[in-house]
């Protein structure tokens, strides 16, 4: 393989983009990115870049054109154009058919149950009035089928009074489960079949914004519950047929049962810690997936907490960041930010990973960091 002559197409030009071209400078790779925003933080990194919508087909279809291989940073992307580029020899990762599952939740979860894949019970409605004539079914939280991340296109709905503030849209009633942790295993898988994983994390969410507050790695579970983790991301993985990075959010019951939440077939937020703390960055790995190559060693060399950094409540504007300084000062602190502009309240505008020799060590200098730096505007 030439690397230097593969032209590899992201769709998708935010902080996901950005980091695959950082790993991708590595390889020597040729890279064209499409994005709907003019100011995207990829636009100044890759080779060539087109502003455009990524679901319109024309548009998706002409830039996938110029592309060996092409890839996504986003999963709300044209489909059709995929399977039409697909069938005219790009080699298409991950495969449309997965991500016209994975762009549905009520398909998604429709295709757990397909396979046999354990997942919390579920069923689909159209609109308020189906919400209504599930009550039975309360608590439950209600799921956008399409165009719902970070948080949106979710509510709680713990009783008949709470379906007002409902969705009035097509869903998913996704029943309360309880559980004790929530963890991510993020699943490799090249086109010679080769699956590696990742270690389990610990993912703590914002109570009010649904956004990962702190993600620890490695996750504090037993051996037994990783290797069932694993096993069961590389089920998914395997069931999908896809070439790439799938991350697969679980959550782990009182009895130590494992059940997918959710899934994204892209490097993800619970990966990022990867760039300090493996011998592999979950960047580097997609694009090892991708290219066909053996994918790397995912063991950790040091534990590690990451944090989202979003935009303070009450600044719109461009950014501006304090307390960076002060929080560089201190070992084993990182601060990675996306080349965004402007701040608006609680958008992610970058994330800081400590490491340690613990995850103890370096959960007490989060807490420490995450009071120092601030995006305001």
């Amino acid at each position: 393989m030439t690397y230097g002559e593969t032209r590899l197409g992201i769709l998708g030009g935010g902080q996901l983009g950005r980091m695959l071209l950082q790993a991708g400078i590595d390889l020597n790779l040729y890279t064209l990115i499409l994005d709907p925003d003019a100011d995207a933080p990829c636009k100044s990194l890759c080779h060539e870049f087109y502003q455009g919508s990524f679901a319109d087909f024309d548009t998706v279809y002409n830039f996938g054109k110029k592309c060996d291989v092409l890839t996504i940073e986003i999963e709300h992307v044209n489909v059709e154009a995929l399977f039409k580029l697909e069938g005219e020899g790009v080699r298409v990762y991950p495969n449309p058919e997965a991500i016209r599952i994975i762009q549905d939740k009520g398909l998604q979860k429709e295709f757990y149950r397909h396979h046999q894949i354990p997942t919390a019970d579920f069923r689909l409605v159209a609109n308020k009035a189906e919400v209504e004539r599930n009550i039975d079914f309360l608590p439950v939280f209600q799921k956008l089928r399409r165009f719902g991340y970070d948080g949106r296109g979710v509510t709680r709905l713990a009783a008949r009074e709470d379906i007002a503030k409902g969705f009035d849209e097509p869903s998913v009633l996704e029943k309360l489960v309880p559980f004790e942790k929530e963890i991510a295993v993020i699943a490799a898988r090249n086109a010679n079949g080769e699956v590696s994983c990742f270690p389990a994390v610990e993912l703590s969410f914002h109570p009010e914004h649904n956004l990962v507050d702190y993600l620890f790695s490695p996750a504090n579970i037993s051996p037994e519950t990783e290797q069932a983790a694993k096993a069961l991301a590389t089920q998914v993985i395997q069931a999908f047929d896809m070439v790439g990075l799938l991350a697969v959010e679980m959550f782990l019951t009182p009895s130590g049962e494992l059940l997918v939440n959710e899934v994204a077939p892209r490097p993800h937020n619970s990966g990022h810690h990867t760039y300090k703390a493996n011998h592999t960055s979950q960047f580097e790995q997609h694009l090892r997936a991708i290219l066909n190559l053996p994918l790397g060693n995912t063991s950790l060399h040091s534990a590690a907490v990451m944090l989202n950094l979003l935009g303070e409540a009450g600044f719109s504007g461009e950014a501006q960041y304090e307390g960076a300084d002060a929080a560089l000062a201190l070992p084993g602190v990182t601060i990675h930010l996306y080349g965004k502009k402007y701040t608006r309240p609680f958008r992610k505008m970058g994330h800081l990973t400590i490491t340690a020799a613990t995850v103890a060590e370096a959960r007490q200098k989060a807490d420490h960091v995450k009071n120092l730096v601030k995006v305001k505007a």
